[in-house]
């Protein structure tokens, strides 16, 4: 088995943020393998994709530039990539877990009969002990998630099969340049060679894209609020202390559920990992769910009346209090010393 391939995600001829963190971590795997990293961009009209996707270290860029694959549509991308990967062999493919991963993986994965895990959290190298089989198994993908409603922490790995496919989302892993004079090798492949007539069956005549109106990624500071808050009328003083710190709102799936927040808002394994320099978790117990969205954060303030809540173990200060008490004290000092 040979490389790592990332599937590069592609709007308006700008390669998606989670395609650029999945290079990150796959550069890493890569050094640590003793093997190259490649990266495959189907769409039209490509040239730009190489400056941007080369400096994350990418060793081949492989480009399917064809007026038809734009936008996505599943069978020709499939066929792409089923076609690609039996060529090449690559030993990890990665994709991110958005609505084109989650609709792309599994199909790939399952014409291979590779397997396929998904909303990964970690990846890592690792070797694995089959005992049954007394069989060790060296440099396989760990592929670390969530398991059970957030229970566990499960990691999975895939002995026999390749490619060790895992799809990650948005936010977990590091988005870091490499070396911004990098420049790979390019290879354009012959897009009949490897898709049919008949994947075009589908054709999209329209497409209506609303953005959201809410950036949780880009925030520097966030103020989220749980199921602890207690009621709507209680959420609304996060946005009062947002408002004071220049930050954004967030929200637990709890509070989400419960109606105190819009689900653009949500925080967590269901929701938007983020990154802040600064993030004030208000009435938030601190679910392994919720916390793999959050903990990466820079600095972590839990406002908690529980001094044993879960949260409190990964935050840096802990303000032990109800939130009716806390937050408008916090609002009322920020807004006196606040310039």
């Amino acid at each position: 088995m040979n490389n790592i391939i990332v599937y590069l995600e592609i709007e308006d001829g700008i390669v998606g943020d989670v395609s650029l963190e999945l290079l990150t971590k796959g550069r890493t795997l890569a050094d640590q393998l003793k093997c190259k990293l490649e990266a495959v961009a189907a769409g039209y009209q490509l040239d730009r994709i190489g400056g941007q996707v080369f400096p994350y270290g990418v060793d081949t860029l492989y480009l399917a530039d064809d007026k038809r694959l734009a936008p996505y549509t599943t069978l020709p991308h499939t066929s792409l990539l089923v076609t690609l990967f039996k060529e090449e062999k690559p030993q990890i493919a990665l994709m991110g877990a958005t609505s084109i991963g989650r609709d792309l993986g599994p199909r790939v994965s399952s014409a291979l009969f590779s397997g396929l895990t998904a909303d990964c959290t970690s990846l890592e190298i690792g070797t694995y002990e089959d005992k049954k089989q007394g069989k060790v198994y060296e440099n396989l993908l760990y592929q670390i998630r969530p398991a059970f409603g957030g229970n566990i922490v499960a990691t999975i790995v895939n002995p026999d099969c390749r490619p060790q496919m895992a799809t990650v989302r948005e936010g977990v892993m590091k988005k870091e340049i490499r070396d911004a004079k990098f420049v790979g090798k390019t290879k354009k492949l012959e897009v009949a060679k490897y898709v049919s007539d008949t994947d075009f069956v589908l054709e999209v005549i329209e497409r209506h894209i609303e953005k959201s109106k809410v950036n949780l990624k880009a925030a520097p500071i966030i103020v989220s609020g749980g199921y602890g808050m207690g009621s709507a009328e209680n959420f609304k003083m996060l946005y009062d202390l947002a408002a004071v710190l220049g930050g954004e709102v967030g929200a637990s799936r709890a509070a989400v559920d419960s109606g105190m927040a819009e689900h653009e808002r949500q925080i967590g394994q269901t929701g938007t990992t983020v990154r802040p320099k600064l993030y004030i978790a208000c009435g938030i117990s601190g679910q392994i769910q919720h916390i793999a969205g959050m903990q990466e954060s820079a600095m972590i303030i839990a406002i908690n009346n529980d001094p044993h809540a879960p949260i409190n173990h990964i935050a840096d200060y802990v303000i032990t209090g109800t939130v009716e008490d806390v937050i408008p004290k916090m609002i009322q000092y920020y807004k006196k010393n606040s310039k």
